[in-house]
């Protein structure tokens, strides 16, 4: 399977059990081939902002048609073509194609079945976005689902004739967090090296390696023989097979890519390649998905203080300050972030949720759910929750072993640790909870973080965080409904 296919809806009977009635929704957080494809007809009616060329202060758009031209015989230009011949609707590296945006427009639709026809926690009109956190990554693709995905969840029809343009934010490659960014990281780009030799290490040489090699070196560069580490990687044959099989015969791979033992194989050691790192290292954590796990609970401590923290601040308010939004709305209710496989898989191994799960299909998605008591106070979820813990697990790699956590710190803090300045820079003062580790909240902040629950849906499943079935730890009676008190 390479792109999701949706579960039917959530019937009545099983809404009343996933959305008690003693708890109440307050925020969710939504995360040898053809070379060209013939699969991006949004490249026929692209449009760019440009100056007006009479008056300087006004501004147009210019609609254009996109082709891409490449090296043909003799060096000599070409324009790039489709296996058909087609010239206007081939993509370009890293976009996203017509199916995708079938797909991530419906998921934006049943976003919308969901959290405004069903719940009716969104309006079904909206005015303005000032109550939506929109966020996608450099990744054109990623910004493109995101896009498609909005206008599922609030097509035209669902926006007022004066409805203004909604913030996108975006991050330089540097400070983006919604991926893990071994890039910009060099400790965490050694520590990704480390991991991934040690799976070729252990995988290169064994039968099922062996399989795969009997039925893809001929297709391979110099037939040589596939591993972890060949040229194409194991993981890029794998993106490869999976985009292929989502699309159209024109750029279809040969039959044996398909066998299902072999692509079962390679789910395997690529999930172990990528994401094992996650579960031995609480370093590895912390540098790779430790600063997007930080934003989504910061969103969620700003949704409880109504102080801004919750991605107000970031998408206006009112001419970028703090205060109601162009709707009146003071606090965010719905955060949309366009991001990748690797983080959906990543933020999941880290909570200890992603056990026995294949690689993410196409379209996947994560909701974050922030739920509050009806019944307020300490004693919705006890005087002391306590700290959730990661379970320890060994490796027979020393090196690359990592203790979680510590007496002195929270489960939260010793996943995703802190953030440190130089010397010369002065610390910077948090405003409310925040990032703030629980040992530095005062009893007043703590005592307002009670009655408070967060719930993690993968692709429509409830995912089961392993230290949240501690007594005191969740909802009574349901320990997929985590407290939120002391997890940040």
């Amino acid at each position: 399977m390479t792109t999701l296919i949706p579960r039917q809806f959530y019937s009545q009977e099983e809404l009343d059990k996933l959305y008690p009635k003693e708890l109440e929704l307050q925020l969710v957080q939504i995360t040898g081939l053809q070379p060209y494809w013939p699969y991006c007809n949004a490249a026929r009616q692209l449009r760019s902002v440009i100056l007006n060329t009479k008056d300087f202060s006004q501004w147009d758009q210019l609609k254009y048609r996109r082709r891409i031209e490449t090296f043909g015989m003799n060096d000599g230009p070409v324009i790039a073509a489709g296996p058909r011949g087609e010239f206007d609707a081939v993509c370009q590296p890293g976009e996203l194609t017509d199916k995708g945006r079938e797909t991530t427009l419906a998921l934006g639709q049943r976003l919308r079945h969901l959290y405004v026809d069903q719940l009716g926690f969104m309006p079904k009109l909206i005015s303005s976005s000032d109550m939506i956190y929109l966020r996608a990554t450099p990744m054109p693709r990623a910004l493109e689902s995101l896009q498609q995905a909005f206008s599922g969840f609030y097509p035209p029809s669902a926006r007022t004739a004066d409805f203004p343009p909604p913030t996108i934010l975006t991050r330089t490659p540097a400070d983006e967090t919604l991926y893990p960014n071994d890039a910009s990281c060099r400790r965490f780009a050694k520590l990704s090296r480390a991991f991934a030799q040690r799976t070729a290490e252990h995988w290169n040489t064994t039968e099922d390696m062996e399989y795969l090699s009997k039925l893809f070196s001929k297709w391979m560069p110099g037939e040589a023989k596939v591993a972890v580490d060949s040229h194409p990687r194991l993981s890029g044959i794998m993106d490869t097979v999976n985009a292929t099989d989502a699309h159209g015969p024109e750029t279809k791979l040969p039959k044996e890519f398909y066998d299902p033992k072999a692509r079962a194989i390679i789910d395997k050691v690529a999930v172990e390649e990528w994401f094992k790192g996650y579960t031995e290292s609480a370093e590895y954590r912390m540098l790779g998905i430790g600063g997007l796990m930080g934003d989504v609970t910061s969103r969620m401590a700003g949704s409880v203080e109504h102080n801004g923290n919750d991605g107000l601040v970031e998408i206006g308010g009112v001419d970028g300050k703090l205060g109601k939004g162009r709707g009146g709305e003071t606090d965010i209710k719905f955060a949309l972030s366009g991001c990748h496989d690797t983080t959906l898989a990543g933020v999941l191994t880290s909570l200890g949720a992603f056990d026995g799960e294949k690689w993410p299909p196409f379209t996947s998605h994560i909701a974050f759910e922030l739920f509050r008591s009806k019944r307020g106070g300490a004693g919705a979820g006890g005087a002391d929750a306590g700290a959730l813990r990661v379970p320890k697990t060994s490796t027979t790699t020393p090196t690359l072993q990592q203790e979680v956590g510590s007496k002195s710190q929270s489960w939260w803090s010793s996943l995703f640790g802190s953030v440190k300045t130089s010397k010369d820079e002065a610390p910077a003062t948090p405003e409310g909870i925040a990032r703030r580790p629980i040992t530095e909240l005062s009893q007043a902040q703590r005592d307002e973080l009670q009655g408070y629950y967060v719930r993690i849906r993968y692709n429509d499943k409830i995912m089961q965080v392993p230290g949240c079935k501690v007594e005191g730890k969740h909802l009574e009676g349901d320990t997929t409904f985590c407290t939120l008190v002391r997890l940040i």
